[in-house]
């Protein structure tokens, strides 16, 4: 796995976002994806050590496509300009909790979570939270999950959801309009040579976050 190659192709496809240089340099493009998922196989190995559930999961279904869906954006620029793969015992397009991997040069990041849910699902993870809220504290407040993990969602409603008290002491894991984490990462951590060991040193205490919310998120599934 050569990153150094990854980030060189997404650099020059940033400053080159167009369908003629991008089939200029398909050669290059392959060599790039190829070295993301060699990355991926070691990245699910490491994974697998205090996950069983992804042991069984391929490099090859984790990732996505580089081509830009622009019917509804006002960006016409046709790719995108990171490689990302979801490592998730469900597949990628799994509302269930996975590990994310995003690299990009100036914003590479690990996340995971359930982004988007659809809102009966939703609902039911909230109220697995209000629940269950001292388990929920116990693990997005230990030490270990959030010097990496601080906040959780990204979205967020201005009060409190509908069926759920407004005084509420802890209104802030019910305000989040998805169960995600994210931890923003320099491209210099992807070069060190023993850096799938601290990916998983990271993911390593996001993984009872996503226990506690797979538990509600499978009985949908």
């Amino acid at each position: 796995m050569n990153v150094p190659v990854i980030f060189q192709f997404l650099k020059e496809l940033a400053a080159n976002n167009n369908r003629e240089w991008f089939n200029a340099h398909r050669e290059q493009y392959e060599v790039a994806r190829k070295e993301f998922e060699d990355m991926l196989t070691v990245l699910i190995s490491r994974i697998s050590v205090f996950d069983e559930s992804v042991r069984h999961v391929e490099a090859k279904d984790c990732t996505y496509r580089i081509y830009r869906d622009t019917r509804f954006s006002e960006d016409k620029t046709p790719y995108k300009i990171h490689l990302g793969g979801y490592i998730n015992a469900r597949g990628k397009k799994s509302d269930h909790c996975g590990y994310y991997i995003h690299l990009q040069p100036g914003n590479c990041m690990l996340a995971g979570g359930s982004y988007c849910p659809p809102p009966p699902l939703l609902r039911a993870m909230r109220q697995a939270v209000y629940d269950n809220i001292d388990e929920f504290r116990s693990i997005v407040e230990a030490p270990e999950f959030k010097q990496y993990f601080p906040v959780i969602g990204e979205n967020f409603l201005k009060s409190a959801p509908k069926g759920f008290p407004k005084d509420f002491p802890y209104l802030k894991y019910l305000q989040c309009k998805e169960y995600t984490v994210s931890c923003p990462l320099p491209d210099s951590f992807f070069l060190a040579p023993d850096f799938p060991d601290h990916v998983a040193d990271i993911f390593r205490p996001m993984k009872r976050f996503a226990d506690f919310m797979n538990y509600t998120i499978d009985d949908f599934e």
